[in-house]
């Protein structure tokens, strides 16, 4: 049997507060306190994995070892059918980190403007699917650990359209809707998303 969360605190293993936000609104209402392991001052380890489950572990691991309170990791990312998947596990790595008013961020309309013009160099006719995928990793301080993975399937739209949600949101359309994810209320986006397919299997696990 999966070892079950308890109530108190749950350090989000990220420092992108819009994953922290997201992750908070699905996880609170379970009577958890969740903490960035950025607000704890805890170090970004190397994401060295080739896949969403090894980077995921990897950093649920390294912030409930340095904080010695459980915790938790998203590995999520978008993978194009016309370029074999990628960006996949390397999807944060294409919006190189930029300088903005001072701040280090990612350049995500650089990382949308690169999928789109090798989609271009396709062709016309090149299939515009793609997905979103998500693994959640769950680490106790004592080294034990559960999975579980999540999947949105939609097209690649252009130009990007909306100001709400983050990352490659705003060119992503979910299967039967005409709206990108960062068009879509947060609410909405949150019901349907890959992390809400994760977590959907997380709580029924955990809570359940």
């Amino acid at each position: 049997m999966t070892r079950r969360l308890g109530s108190g605190s749950l350090v989000i293993a990220t420092h992108n507060a819009g994953k922290l936000k997201e992750i908070s609104a699905l996880l609170e209402p379970h009577g958890l306190k969740c903490l960035s392991a950025g607000s704890l001052g805890l170090p970004e380890p190397p994401e060295t994995g080739t896949t969403f489950v090894e980077n995921a572990l990897i950093k649920a691991r390294a912030s409930a070892e340095a904080s010695g309170i459980v915790s938790l990791a998203d590995d999520s990312g978008m993978g194009v059918a016309a370029l074999d998947g990628r960006p996949g596990v390397y999807t944060a790595d294409w919006a190189e980190r930029q300088w903005f008013e001072g701040e280090a961020g990612r350049d995500w309309y650089m990382a949308m403007g690169k999928v789109e013009g090798m989609l271009a160099e396709k062709g016309p006719d090149a299939p515009r699917d793609v997905w979103f995928s998500c693994v959640l990793a769950i680490a106790w301080p004592d080294g034990e650990s559960a999975v579980y993975e999540g999947r949105i399937d939609g097209t690649l739209a252009w130009p990007p359209r909306g100001t709400l949600g983050f990352g490659y949101d705003p060119v992503f359309v979910p299967t039967g809707r005409d709206q990108t994810f960062a068009e879509l209320d947060p609410a909405e986006k949150h019901a349907m998303s890959h992390r809400a397919d994760a977590f959907a299997k997380l709580v029924a696990e955990q809570f359940g």
